[in-house]
């Protein structure tokens, strides 16, 4: 089945495997709207298509605005006015075309006012006050700069009186084209609107874009970036599109199943805007990358915990301990070990919370470790303290992960050097030793996936749905360190091919690992089946 739609970003060892479905013309969507695209697109589906993916549909800069060109065609046809018009109204109307119809439809004089194309209609007098129109008008013109037979053009911006050289708006307010230039490149530039107001006082009319194109002239760089403006616009009124985050990346990507609020309950809509090397990121957030497994709400919460307990939680840790006796929180305010809690007058060391008595003058030698995890819980302070120690556990190894993933851009360098000494020591060709780069890609792939798994594990309650999620969680994380193991070996050429051999198994293993975790947890987000602490359900 031929689609234009990517179902998976992993690749595998076999062809047949892949899902990495490419196909389709562009050009057959250049005579339909956005409407068109997705009833006959969106609907396709792979049969190969796992319970984790969702469909979407990456679009260059060119298919984005052939969309927006058949929506104003669509506009223009029906209300029988030029593009650049239908164009103004449909930005008006956030690009809403069955809102903008049935509002033209009702009274077209009032929305191409109140959308900027047309002025506010001047009020009419009484024919006695013939002579104070005439008056009030001449005033007018001379004030707003509207030059008359009987005297030179005054720009009233620049009040100069030698330019001759001049644009006006259907309003009739006139002004000289520098002023113009100047006006329409400070709102493109630097305050980044493609809606260009009248100069005049309260007025409302707003400039076409032929007028825009005419007051820039020759200045291709505002041009460009006018469009750029306009294209942005119409991506952002449309719920079902979403411009690609990467820096400098001008494609878009469209997800009609991943628009609404309630379809986030379910799935985790990770995209990829088609680029090379492509660029993943999820549709239904704004944060950076893939965070499968865990859903975007889910997320968000976990990152805002993150930014407001982590420092908290490590200053407290590294700052404060329970007294061994009472179990109070204490805080040393002093360069001595020897403290005494005030609560229960105990006395003790603080680096081994042993008994002071027992010390003496050997104090400086105490450094067994002595876990302390399976105290109980026995008031306020202590239940603090271990709601504190359970969120480190996850954090500490969501942060370790994160890290590990940070520094694959140096394990990248090591493996293309490894890479170049296979090449030396061996007849293998360069396309022969890519398994390691595969490798170092499935690694970061599942480093970011399991990184994602901790705060997912934070917040889901005990139990048997828990315990088997944890169990795909160890399995995972087991075979990752073992493949970055196996990266980390150095190369002996008389072990080149058995490392191969490894690398490539133990990467097809790792890789069945990732997926068998988030079909998985996909599935158990459509059956319900997961359970959440309590200020998950109160949020979701």
């Amino acid at each position: 089945m031929s689609s234009d739609y990517e179902f998976s970003d992993y690749e595998y060892e076999d062809d047949e495997e892949s899902m990495d479905v490419e196909g389709g013309s562009a050009s057959s969507e250049e005579d339909m709207g956005m409407d068109e695209v997705y009833d006959d697109e969106i609907k396709i589906v792979s049969e190969g298509k796992k319970a984790y993916e969702v469909d979407y549909k990456p679009l260059t800069l060119q298919q984005v605005k052939d969309l927006v060109v058949a929506d104003v065609d669509y506009i223009s046809t029906i209300f029988g006015v030029d593009s650049d018009v239908a164009a103004l109204l449909l930005r008006h109307m956030d690009w809403n075309k069955d809102r903008l119809t049935e509002k033209y439809m009702d009274n077209a004089s009032s929305i191409s006012i109140t959308a900027g194309v047309s002025p506010v209609p001047k009020p009419s007098y009484p024919t006695s006050d013939r002579s104070k129109r005439v008056t009030r008008s001449s005033k007018s013109s001379k004030k707003l700069g509207q030059p008359s037979s009987f005297e030179p053009f005054l720009c009233p911006i620049c009040f100069d009186d030698t330019a001759t050289d001049t644009l006006a708006l259907s309003c009739g307010h006139t002004f000289c084209t520098g002023c113009w230039t100047v006006y329409t490149i400070s709102k493109i530039r630097d305050e980044g609107e493609h809606r260009i107001l009248c100069m005049a006082e309260n007025c409302g009319v707003v400039a076409l874009d032929p007028f825009v194109h005419k007051a820039l002239g020759d200045d291709e760089d505002t041009i460009a970036r006018y469009d750029e403006l306009l294209v942005r616009n119409y991506v952002a009124c449309n719920k079902n599109l979403k411009y690609c985050p990467y820096p400098s990346c001008d494609r878009s990507v469209s997800c009609p199943t991943a628009s609404s609020r309630s379809a986030l309950s379910t799935i985790v809509p990770t995209v990829s805007c088609g680029a090379d090397p492509k660029h993943k990121f999820c549709f239904g957030c704004t944060i950076d990358g893939d965070h499968r497994p865990v859903l975007c709400t889910i997320a968000k919460m976990w990152l805002k915990k993150c930014r407001d307990d982590s420092e908290t939680a490590n200053w407290i840790k590294s700052n404060t301990k329970e007294c061994s006796k009472c179990q109070s929180t204490i805080e040393k305010n002093g360069g001595c070990n020897h403290m005494t809690c005030k609560k229960c007058k105990y006395e003790f060391c603080w680096v081994c919370m042993g008994p002071w008595a027992e010390h003496g003058t050997a104090w400086y030698s105490c450094n067994r470790y002595d876990d302390k995890s399976g105290v109980d819980a026995r008031d306020a302070q202590s239940k603090s303290r271990a709601s504190l120690e359970r969120y480190l556990h996850y954090y500490n190894r969501w942060a370790n992960h994160e890290q590990s993933a940070k520094l694959s851009i140096e394990l990248y360098m090591k493996t293309e050097k490894k890479m170049e000494e296979m090449q030396l020591t061996t007849d293998l060709t360069w396309i022969e030793v890519q398994f390691m780069k595969k490798a170092v890609d499935i690694v970061e792939n599942c480093r970011t996936t399991l990184k994602w798994t901790y705060a997912m594990a934070y917040y889901l309650q005990n139990g048997n749905q828990k315990a088997m999620f944890e169990d795909n969680q160890r399995d995972l994380e087991r075979a990752v360190e073992d493949l970055s193991e196996l990266l980390e070996q150095p190369i002996e050429s008389e072990y080149i091919p058995v490392l191969r051999q490894k690398v490539t198994d133990k990467s097809v293993y790792v890789q069945k690992r990732n997926e068998i975790l988030l079909e998985d947890t996909a599935k158990g987000y459509l059956e319900e089946r997961w359970k959440w602490n309590d200020i998950v359900i109160d949020t979701l």
